[in-house]
């Protein structure tokens, strides 16, 4: 009996060890996860912590305009760029452009070396990945490599930017989320019947340009979901004599984008069509180069980007929390129009160099003025009156065949050439994401993971 005892005793504490020392087994344990996960601060972005703000104009609206509801709503902590994408900045991304089409075409000339496998098998193949170490050799003295270059220069031996092309590939999430075509977890599959509503994008093998098109597709697997476009890249620096045919910005339509002396203004002449492009490629840039992979860099919402210009101040009128563009110095806050011809009241003319004027209490600078900005959010004048109270957003994913009236994108934040109006943080405008401006530029946002 005492050696049952005995023998029942020491299987419990052998038991109570093994459940002490590790995992049990046989029991819901979890994957393997260990500890929480905390994100790392994206470079040059601000954390914008999770909080409910007044959405919407909190002044009377301009004359015959239709005001929109005021709306209690939440929003979700996120990133976002602490300036405006600067010119500097947006080089990166042509550069990158520039070479990638420079290195493949040196592949597509026979130029193993410059792919990253060199062996005759890999090289038959259309998908060599690019050797990046490589330099493109534009001073090349080899005429053979100068002839394979040749397409990509301008008559004067200067880079031709209409070659700059980038093509890039999406998921459309709206058309999965429409009723017929659910998927059907019981058998597996979509529904019968279910069909697609896609853009795709290719070249016109005789004239060269860019045709985009859009049709309906079959929708059977995850992938007949996928989107893609071709998007000119270059910004079109023609804005600064376009918008304003009656002055000499000659000056600045030679010099804005490519001189150093802009290098750390904003960006501006890039569509809303170029900013998406842009987000996409700045994602792809950070997740080749992190083991974990982060959220994908996109433009604000409409509703992220007032509350983040409102700088955790609910009702503010302006991002400095204040009611008037002026400080207790009479000095302007923001670089915007004052009065008639007085651009210059403010110490800037047209744009100014990005951080020129104090930060929300976000630490987000620029928020009113300098330039207005995209965001991802469709415009309705109308919106914030069925829009939901918590992540609010107004999203219409134009497709290359809809009207116009379905492609206008809000812009928010005023610029150099507004009215104070502009600046306000509920004030809202739109332009169409086909079009680029003198006075329109963007900042990026990334969603927060963690805890």
């Amino acid at each position: 009996m005492m050696k049952s005892v005995n023998k029942s005793l020491l299987m419990v504490i052998v038991a109570s060890i093994s459940v002490a020392c590790g995992k049990p087994k046989g029991e819901l344990v979890g994957a393997g996860a260990k500890g929480s996960f905390n994100e790392a601060n994206p470079y040059g972005m601000v954390y914008i912590k999770r909080g409910s703000f007044m959405m919407g104009v909190n002044a009377q609206p301009t004359v015959f305009a239709v005001p929109d509801k005021q709306l209690k709503v939440s929003v979700d902590a996120f990133w976002m760029d602490e300036t405006e994408i600067t010119n500097d900045e947006y080089k990166q991304f042509t550069n990158w452009v520039r070479d990638s089409i420079a290195l493949q075409t040196l592949v597509d000339a026979g130029y193993a070396e410059y792919g990253m496998q060199v062996n005759e098998e890999t090289f038959d193949d259309e998908h060599i990945p690019l050797n990046w170490k490589k330099k493109v050799p534009w001073n090349s003295k080899d005429v053979n490599i100068k002839d394979a270059l040749e397409p990509m220069m301008d008559y004067d031996g200067s880079l031709n930017p209409n070659v700059l092309r980038y093509h890039y590939k999406w998921i459309n999430y709206d058309q999965a989320a429409l009723p017929q075509n659910r998927f059907d977890a019981k058998k597996g599959a979509f529904k019968s019947g279910a069909m697609a509503r896609i853009d795709s994008s290719y070249i016109d093998d005789e004239t060269g340009a860019i045709i985009d098109t859009t049709f309906m597709r079959p929708l059977r697997t995850k992938a007949d979901l996928i989107s893609e476009r071709i998007v000119c890249i270059y910004p079109d620096t023609l804005v600064w004599v376009r918008d304003y045919q009656f002055a000499y910005n000659e000056p600045l339509l030679m010099m804005y984008f490519s001189h150093p002396g802009y290098a750390h203004y904003p960006v501006i002449g890039v569509t809303w069509e170029q900013a998406e492009a842009f987000c996409d490629w700045r994602t792809a840039q950070y997740n080749t180069s992190h083991t974990v992979k982060g959220q994908r860099y996109r433009l604000p919402t409409e509703a992220e980007w007032e509350y983040a210009a409102r700088g955790g101040r609910k009702m503010a009128l302006y991002p400095w929390g204040g009611n008037y563009v002026r400080d207790d110095k009479g000095c302007y806050l923001a670089n915007f129009k004052p009065n008639r011809g007085t651009y210059t009241d403010d110490t800037g003319s047209v744009t100014m160099k990005v951080g020129s004027f104090s930060a929300n209490d976000f630490g987000l600078y620029d928020m009113a003025g300098n330039v207005s900005e995209w965001t991802s959010s469709a415009y309705n004048s109308s919106s914030n009156r069925w829009v939901h109270d918590m992540n609010p957003n107004f999203q219409y994913s134009a497709k290359s065949a809809d009207g116009d009236l379905l492609k206008r994108k809000v812009v928010k934040g005023g610029s150099w050439k507004d009215i104070a109006y502009y600046l306000q943080c509920g004030t809202r405008t739109y332009e169409y994401q086909y079009e680029d401006r003198s006075y329109i530029g963007f900042r990026c946002v990334r969603s927060y993971m963690g805890e």
